[in-house]
């Protein structure tokens, strides 16, 4: 399979698996630390109205409250402030336009495609989701032991969040899982948005916390009608003649089909991703800094 996505939420070597980043001392000022995410944050270049995607494949149009991160720039966001493993470049990030990446409340969507082909829909209508939900289940507990194995946590699917939902007619499909993540005690988020098209599948994953679930479902109508394949790209576009067909359907695509083959551990890190807990730089010393910032998010007065 040939795929532009990829999630993963690095539990920082020096934090988790016991290591030091290189060439950081484990004093390394808390200070310097924050100063370094600071001019990271400051260094972003924010882009606004309309964004052409991968040379043409697909079209933005942001409103004012969102704003737009290039792939090196939202490569920056995800691995060194919120500390994932490098990874594939997404096609970019959206995110509020009053926030930072830095900030408490913040949230982001990631964009993303694959180009599998083809995805026929016809099994939509047919799906049984709750029957699907325990399989997922199910297999999100099988895998516990290769994660605990690779030092990372280990992590129980609790339900949907919000049931998935596909439109025939805009060919996009949307649906939301609620994640436990052993050690932390607020439940996560995972907010996914797929736009079929012609060769493939755009991706859009949220990343934010259970708690702005309202928010998420707010915005996420906004969000559908911003993007769409361009012409020659969409869905309606398909020459079965010449274009290839995925080996996948609608409810592989909710079930993880599209990272199966990358593995589904890989597939499921999303939910850390939701936690952000702004790891910088594999820096020890940024730990007390971060704690003290997600405390202030829990109690402004701390």
């Amino acid at each position: 399979m040939k795929s532009k996505t990829g999630w993963g939420f690095l539990v920082c070597a020096c934090v988790l698996l016991g290591g030091l980043a290189p060439g950081w001392a484990q004093d390394q000022p808390q200070d310097k630390a924050e100063t370094e995410a600071r001019k990271l944050v400051q260094a972003l270049k924010y882009q606004h109205g309309q964004i052409v995607l991968a040379g043409g494949l697909a079209t933005l149009k942001l409103p004012a409250q969102i704003s737009y991160l290039s792939p090196d720039d939202t490569a920056i966001v995800l691995e060194k402030l919120w500390g994932n493993p490098p990874q594939p470049k997404k096609l970019g990030l959206l995110i509020p336009t009053d926030k930072t990446p830095l900030d408490p409340g913040c949230w982001a969507v990631t964009i993303a495609t694959t180009e599998d082909g083809y995805v026929k829909d016809d099994d939509a209508g047919k799906i049984k989701y709750d029957e699907l939900l325990k399989q997922m289940q199910t297999a999100v507990h099988d895998h516990n032991s290769e994660r605990t194995a690779k030092g990372y946590p280990a992590m129980e699917l609790v339900g949907w969040a919000e049931p998935p939902h596909y439109d025939a007619a805009t060919h996009k499909l949307y649906w939301a899982k609620e994640l436990k993540i052993e050690g932390e005690d607020a439940h996560t988020l995972n907010y996914d948005i797929r736009i079929l098209g012609r060769h493939g599948v755009l991706v859009l994953s949220a990343i934010a916390g259970l708690d702005q679930l309202a928010e998420i479902r707010q915005q996420s109508p906004g969000i559908l009608a911003m993007i769409d394949f361009n012409e020659g790209n969409r869905y309606g576009d398909f020459d079965p003649k010449v274009d290839k067909v995925a080996t996948y359907g609608i409810a592989a695509l909710v079930a993880g089909g599209i990272a199966a083959k990358l593995g589904f551990f890989k597939l499921l890190w999303v939910g850390l991703l939701a936690a952000k807990k702004f790891i910088v730089i594999g820096v020890v010393a940024v730990v007390a800094w971060v704690k003290k910032l997600l405390r202030k998010r829990q109690d402004p007065s701390v």
